[in-house]
């Protein structure tokens, strides 16, 4: 077990971390960019350091930067929390080569999984079920790609090899269109991400988003910790997270489980990882791995009582799983909802001070947040600001608690989603679990 460990990143989950590090004896040391100064958890970390500007590529972002912050606090391990650099395989393989413990898989995982063409292929041969698609990269020949289109079937899904956070995809409904869309998706891939590889699926209508939790060490041991339902997304970005998927069977959990926990042991993944799947018409299909811990963990977290980032940290340490698979059991039903510093209407980033801040409580209530009165929300990252959860013996009480948790919430001086939550936890197709990777934006977006 180490006794320091630099947390590579921000926000709530820099605070999560926090307390599970602190739950093991181990101190933290954070760093932070100028905008960053004055957070929670800079204030309550063991150490800190300022590790560059306001913006995220010249702090957050910055390798050579992160590492030194380990090396001049003698920090035995580096944690990148999600986001940021941690499913980037290059800053794994610097961590390790610097000498210090990376907490999360091995550089190489990182790299399979991080290419959807790799990782499709991999998964397929792991025998996880995968959307019929190309097969491979499309390459630059219109009648072999129309070809391959034709023999999928339309719709098809034209998605960048190196893609993520919904970035890098584009629907195709007919033949006519299907050239200059594999044209603008490589043009956005290249611009995005530096890889212009494309690759093509068949589109999905009606799917939910399914995923599966897993944990694996470094002993051949792997388990899968339930699964969760993140259908309620808006341009591929989750808004509301629960566990487990409504109207799953406990078979069809099991059976996808342990292809799961078959692909880990295949590949000897380490640490906390999530795959994510399209489910429809009672079939599963893979779309990606996360290498890292989800911003929708605790929702896991409620339901089974696993603190997933407390084994993230003894797995990276060399420790073995603290538990099997049979002492996997679910309990009850969670919720979370994304508190996000936007308009509820149009989306919009609405940063600011927060004059007045009040946390929801109660029975089965949780917030992980690292906001608090005359708090100022920085333009410069990701709006979210607080993930409110809630837990409840079944589905229903966990969504009558959300409700009235929602309602005591209370964050002023600037624009929130709040308002949008309430809407969906009060909508009639969410509470009866019927909703598709779609509903949000047909439903809720004007």
């Amino acid at each position: 077990m180490i006794d320091k460990l630099v947390i590579a990143n921000r926000g709530e989950i820099a605070l999560r971390i926090q307390r599970a590090c602190r739950d093991l004896g181990i101190r933290t040391v954070a760093v932070h960019s100028v905008a960053d100064h004055d957070a929670k958890y800079v204030r309550l970390a063991d150490e800190s350091v300022c590790i560059g500007p306001p913006a995220a590529s010249e702090s957050y972002l910055n390798i050579p930067a992160v590492i030194a912050a380990a090396e001049v606090t003698d920090a035995g391990a580096i944690h990148p929390g999600y986001g940021f650099l941690a499913e980037n395989a290059d800053f794994a393989e610097r961590v390790e080569q610097s000498g210090f413990i990376f907490v999360g898989p091995r550089a190489e995982t990182i790299r399979l999984m991080g290419d959807k063409i790799a990782a499709i292929r991999a998964m397929k041969q792991a025998g996880v079920p995968c959307v019929p698609g190309s097969d491979g990269p499309l390459g630059d020949d219109d009648r072999a790609n129309l070809a391959v289109a034709n023999d999928i079937g339309y719709p098809v899904i034209i998605k960048a090899a190196g893609g993520g956070g919904g970035k890098g995809m584009r629907v195709v409904h007919t033949e006519a269109t299907l050239r200059n869309a594999i044209s603008l998706t490589r043009a956005e891939a290249d611009a995005s991400f530096n890889n212009s590889t494309v690759y093509m699926e068949k589109y999905l209508e009606r799917p939910r988003h399914i995923e599966v939790q897993v944990m694996a060490d470094q002993h051949g041991n792997a388990v899968y910790v339930g699964d969760r339902d993140c259908s309620m997304q808006r341009r591929h970005q989750k808004v509301v997270e629960e566990a487990p998927a409504p109207g799953i069977t406990e078979d069809q959990r099991r059976q996808i489980g342990k292809r799961c926990v078959e692909a880990c042991k295949k590949y000897q993944y380490r640490g906390a990882g999530t795959f994510e799947f399209l489910y429809q018409d009672g079939e599963f299909y893979f779309m990606e791995m996360n290498t890292r811990i989800q911003v929708e963990h605790p929702v896991t977290e409620m339901v089974t009582g696993i603190d997933l980032v407390k084994e993230q940290l003894t797995i990276s340490f060399g420790e073995p799983l603290s538990f099997s698979q049979d002492e996997v059991v679910t309990r009850g039903h969670a919720i979370e909802c994304r508190i996000n510093a936007e308009d509820p209407d149009n989306f919009m980033p609405s940063p600011g001070r927060i004059v007045q801040y009040h946390q929801p409580g109660g029975p089965g209530v949780r917030v992980d947040s690292h906001v608090y009165n005359n708090y100022v929300v920085p333009p410069y990252y990701d709006s979210l600001i607080a993930k409110l959860i809630v837990h409840g013996s079944q589905r229903s009480e966990a969504i009558a608690r959300m409700r009235s948790a929602l309602y005591e919430m209370v964050v002023d001086g600037i624009k929130t989603n709040i308002p949008l939550h309430r809407r969906i936890l009060s909508d009639g197709g969410f509470q009866r679990g019927d909703v598709t990777i779609h509903y949000l934006e047909q439903t809720f977006v004007r």
